[in-house]
């Protein structure tokens, strides 16, 4: 019934193969007594027809600008919505979102919009990849649309990789939890990510290839729960999501120093950086020549940061990060225990660094829990919601 349907979303379903899970996707939203208005784009028609989004929403779909005799059809129906939710939302249709092109109705009512974006990517392993999609995906974060997904799995081409949408259930699941109460809302989160470098000399350095992705995703993930994110980042080239407050650091002293200044206030630290072990003792100011002579560096331990943290008089929620080669259960699991930390996250880093996707053993004092592999701004979603779990938990006791 109308009165039961408290929100309202315009679905918007652009041309791509996975837009028969739109079908889907609507009945669920409906079940849930979402009003759904859905908008198509003319590419969108060859692959499922209007006719049965009527049929399933019980309104009329929208396919042109023209529809209404006034064409102000993006205006009217963004104004009233509670949210956009674009599934599937091809690579054309990212790119035009994040060029802000409006050359049909669905690109006009999104840019017309004065209600949340969220964007459910579908496209082929190579499309996904592809550098400009990618910087397309990192340019609609930072402008605050949320993107949901997209899967590892089998494609329509007959490949298997990225790029595959998500399933209408977990879509389904990912938009009711869009509108429910922000958990982590007056909440400080403290993060750290991306990579340190440490000095040699003027122009040489030690570094990692940490990319600052994870770190980012969390962020973004912290930022959709309602939390004051505080992101003290180390070089990157990922644009500071929309909503925080960035620090850039550069070295591991760097960070060390800005978490010092804010950790005694926040509620939670998460630890994603990677951060280099060791630095030069005695870095020259000035370029080493090079000769045939052997270079001898004598290398000093970093402050371990997450262990400062964890070991405050009155510590804030912490999560740390380990990055191994091998053996993972076994050294994760013994440097949660020797942080003393809640909760900790572990991956491969061969399998890791400067990757789009991921996976994630979390350990925490219940055992071990799997987050299969996806984009990391899935998993980022995940760890959230389980470290907020055991942090109202926490708090409850």
């Amino acid at each position: 019934m109308e009165q039961a349907q408290t929100k309202r979303i315009v679905l918007g379903i652009t041309g791509g193969i996975a837009a028969y899970k739109a079908a889907e996707l609507a009945r669920l939203l409906v079940k849930q007594g979402i009003a759904v208005q859905v908008a198509m784009t003319e590419a969108a028609t060859h692959f499922i027809t209007p006719a049965t989004m009527q049929a399933l929403t019980g309104n009329p779909v929208l396919v042109n600008q023209w529809q209404d005799d006034k064409g102000m059809a993006h205006i009217q129906t963004s104004r009233v919505a509670d949210a956009i939710v674009i599934a599937p939302a091809t690579a054309d249709f990212i790119a035009k979102l994040a060029l802000g092109l409006a050359d049909d109705l669905l690109s006009t009512l999104c840019l017309a919009r004065n209600c949340p974006l969220l964007v459910a990517p579908a496209m082929n392993k190579q499309m996904w990849s592809n550098p400009a999609t990618q910087r397309n995906i990192q340019r609609l974060v930072a402008d605050g649309m949320t993107v949901l997904g997209p899967a590892n799995g089998a494609q329509a081409c007959g490949e298997e990789g990225m790029g595959r949408m998500l399933e209408a259930e977990q879509l389904a699941q990912d938009i009711a939890a869009a509108f429910r109460p922000k958990l982590l809302a007056g909440r400080k989160v403290l993060i750290t990510a991306g990579p340190t470098y440490e000095a040699i000399d003027a122009v040489r350095g030690i570094t990692n290839r940490s990319s600052g992705k994870m770190g980012y995703a969390v962020a973004t993930a912290a930022l959709e729960l309602g939390a004051e994110v505080m992101l003290v980042s180390g070089p990157t080239s990922l644009p500071r999501p929309a909503g925080t407050q960035l620090i850039d650091v550069t070295s591991a002293s760097e960070m060390f120093d800005a978490v010092k200044q804010h950790a005694s206030r926040s509620d939670m630290f998460i630890g994603v950086a990677a951060v280099a072990d060791y630095r030069v003792a005695q870095p020259s100011k000035q370029k080493i020549k090079k000769s045939d002579a052997a270079l001898t560096l004598e290398l000093i331990p970093n402050p371990d940061i997450l262990a400062y943290v964890a070991s405050l008089p009155k510590p804030p929620f912490c999560v740390g990060f380990a990055a191994e080669s091998e053996k993972l259960a076994e050294h994760a699991g013994a440097k949660r225990k020797k942080k003393n930390i809640p909760l900790l996250a572990a991956n491969l880093a061969q399998n890791a660094i400067g990757n789009d996707d991921n996976e994630l053993v979390l350990f925490d004092e219940s055992g071990e829990h799997a987050l299969p592999r996806a984009d990391k701004l899935t998993l980022a979603r995940a760890l959230m919601r389980h470290a907020v779990a055991l942090y109202m938990k926490g708090n409850r006791k």
